[in-house]
């Protein structure tokens, strides 16, 4: 059943949950799923939970412009207080649960948080540890109780004795909450969320009400969402997407937003659940996979014939049969052998059977891994979006899915090349500013409201799809005037399920290298069954074997790279494998798990040198932040290998 509703007097996220608790009050809002069982909350008893909280934050103080900090996994009443803040007039600020005490730091006194709420004690006690250097936190409310009952409870509050604080002084504050929530127009502030500061200090990108329900509205309609679907909510709160997802896209249409029990149960609570749009970041679909590569390696030799028969068969006729093109009688009947045999089996293990959008975004993703989700029948679709977009600046319409493409401009949305080659857009999901930074805000958004990506790329002649090559940052020209796109050559790295990230460096070099690192489960599975011990990832990173499974993966890959003109430069000639995961704690990669390519190269200056000095092998001691917040050091030689790529000659003689 289509959504009708337009926006009207639907000026704000609680207008839209009162209208949904009146018109579809008795279908399901939010599910979580609890000591193993899925607990479930009509529109109308989460509108009730909602405004019960907003009257217990006006209990505890929380005035209009104050924001408010939260901190935790994807849970019902963590969603409910952001909303709960808006009603009170006041700013949400979701941030990222993982992040280190360090990182709260900067973004609570930035914003300066008056009131956080977290999820449990671990959160809790990273607040209370950064708290003699963050002003203004005065209040701390927390979901979990567990743990909680010895802590200090005179500016501590467990959020279930808000809500009830609120049910019981609703005499006192009902017409005041009512009057707020009557305040809000589209140009109020609806929710601050801060970048992964790949290159720096994380900035605060203020969405309004018009950002975020112009947008929802834009994108739901692209796709035909409806109250009928179905979303797992597991990504970071804290992240534009899941806003969007969750909140936006969920209170416009009235879907129903499902939150797993733990990151641990994510895999079999999607398959219970079964959602119908579902998003996820490349490295989701590049785990799952891998874990389906892995167990193929462990099936029996018949199964493993009809996967790889089947498979080839998807390969060449899924897509499509997905986009409803023309495929012969014969080549439908052996995709619905293979549908009955692998495909269906597959997609219901994966969770995927009753998908019927899904996207992926955040980074480029593999081809390969794009072509082999589609292939299956999943309608798996890239966009392309930031924050400070609200998401959307371009999608994919069913029947012009191509992984080589983000899509054309999301509706509403206007894109433009810059001279430089650079892609702006402006649209009315264009973030009003960023917070106390207002240099920032008129470098990145000129007076005509156009946004720069930060982006290179180029639209299409005819078809009017946008192709990203990479950041413009990142996109620079070789020694000899070559071409330079690392993320191109990193994505066709990582679509082997054995390597999990990869650094390629060349900027006005000679040549490109590579640092890698190997996906521990793929490997150490792989070494399992060859009977090859190891105490360690350090350890079987440097295995003579495992480098020579690189290698070979890097020279299929200079022979693709080969193959296009415009980048064959980035072939990479040398490269190293990696003692350790690249990790966020380390501020290698940002929470997002996008690289942070300068504080790399700046760390591991010693093995970039080693690279480019033409050494065999290089010793090296690395800074390492343990899961307690301590620090140590790891030390390992590392082994340096060459790798084989195609000169101009040889890729003539072979075309």
């Amino acid at each position: 059943m289509a959504t009708t509703a337009t926006t009207g007097e639907l000026q704000s996220i609680p207008a839209l949950l009162a209208r949904n608790a009146r018109d579809w009050g008795t279908l399901p809002a939010y599910r979580e799923k609890e000591f193993g069982i899925w607990q479930s909350w009509t529109w109308a008893e989460t509108a009730e939970e909602v405004r019960a909280l907003a009257l217990g934050l006006m209990s505890l103080g929380v005035a209009r412009g104050d924001h408010v900090a939260i901190i935790g996994r994807n849970r019902p009443a963590l969603y409910w207080s952001m909303v709960a803040a808006q009603m009170c007039g006041a700013v949400p600020v979701p941030l990222y649960q993982d992040a280190v005490a360090e990182e709260m730091a900067y973004v609570l006194d930035h914003c300066g948080a008056r009131f956080v709420i977290c999820g449990d004690q671990e959160q809790v006690d990273k607040v209370l540890e950064v708290q003699d250097r963050v002003t203004g936190i005065e209040q701390i409310a927390y979901l979990d109780r567990r743990g909680m009952r010895k802590y200090d409870h005179s500016h501590m509050n467990a959020l279930a004795d808000v809500a009830g604080e609120g049910r019981a002084a609703h005499y006192r504050f009902d017409a005041e909450l009512d009057t707020r929530i009557g305040e809000l127009t589209y140009d109020h502030t609806c929710v601050m969320l801060y970048t992964s500061g790949t290159t720096g200090k994380p900035k605060g990108v203020v969405l309004s009400n018009r950002n975020i329900i112009e947008t929802s509205r834009n994108s739901a309609e692209f796709d035909r969402l409806t109250r009928d679907d179905d979303v797992l909510a597991y990504l970071p709160m804290a992240w534009v997407g899941d806003f969007i997802f969750s909140v936006g896209q969920a209170f416009w249409t009235g879907f129903t937003v499902n939150c797993p029990e733990s990151a641990a149960t994510m895999m079999t609570d999607l398959r219970e659940i079964g959602p119908t749009y579902f998003f996820a970041p490349p490295r989701v679909f590049e785990g799952q996979l891998t874990n389906v590569m892995i167990r193929m390696e462990d099936a029996g030799l018949l199964k493993k014939r009809m996967f790889d028969h089947f498979m080839a068969v998807a390969r060449r006729v899924g897509p499509a049969i997905l986009d409803r093109k023309p495929v012969s009688a014969g080549d439908r009947f052996r995709y619905w052998l293979g549908d009955l045999f692998v495909y269906g089996p597959l997609k219901n293990t994966l969770g995927f059977s009753r998908v019927r959008v899904g996207y992926t975004a955040g980074e480029a993703i593999g081809p390969e891994i794009f072509d082999f989700y589609r292939s299956l029948g999943i309608n798996l679709k890239q966009l392309y979006g930031q924050t400070e977009a609200s998401v959307f600046i371009t999608q994919q319409p069913d029947g012009e899915v191509r992984s080589d493409t983000v899509g054309v401009p999301s509706p509403g949305v206007e894109v433009r090349i810059g001279d430089t080659g650079e892609v702006f857009y402006r649209s009315p999901g264009v973030f009003v500013e960023y917070f106390k930074n207002p240099d920032s805000t008129a470098s990145t958004k000129d007076a005509e409201g156009w946004v720069a990506t930060g982006d290179a790329g180029f639209l299409e002649e005819g078809s009017g799809h946008l192709r990203i090559i990479d950041r413009a940052k990142d996109v620079g020209k070789m020694a000899d005037g070559r071409l330079f796109a690392p993320k191109y050559v990193e994505n066709k790295l990582k679509f082997y399920p054995n390597i999990l990230e990869a650094v390629v460096f060349g900027a006005g070099r000679e040549m490109c290298t590579a640092f890698i690192n190997i996906d521990l489960t793929a490997v150490g599975n792989w070494a399992e069954r060859n009977n090859i011990a190891y105490a360690s990832y350090q350890e079987l990173s440097q295995h003579p074997k495992v480098g020579e499974t690189i290698e070979a993966h890097v020279e299929e890959v200079n022979r693709s790279i080969a193959a296009d003109p415009m980048l064959s430069g980035c072939q990479i000639h040398r490269f190293l494998i990696l003692h350790k995961e690249l990790d966020a704690d380390d501020g290698e990669l940002t929470r997002t798990r996008k690289v942070r390519r300068n504080i790399i190269a700046e760390k591991y200056a010693d093995l970039i040198a080693a690279l480019y000095g033409g050494k065999d092998s290089v010793y090296t001691e690395t800074e390492v932040t343990y899961e307690d917040g301590r620090k140590g050091s790891i030390k390992a030689t590392l082994t340096i290998r060459n790798a084989t790529v195609v000169t101009g000659e040889q890729r003539m003689a072979a075309e």
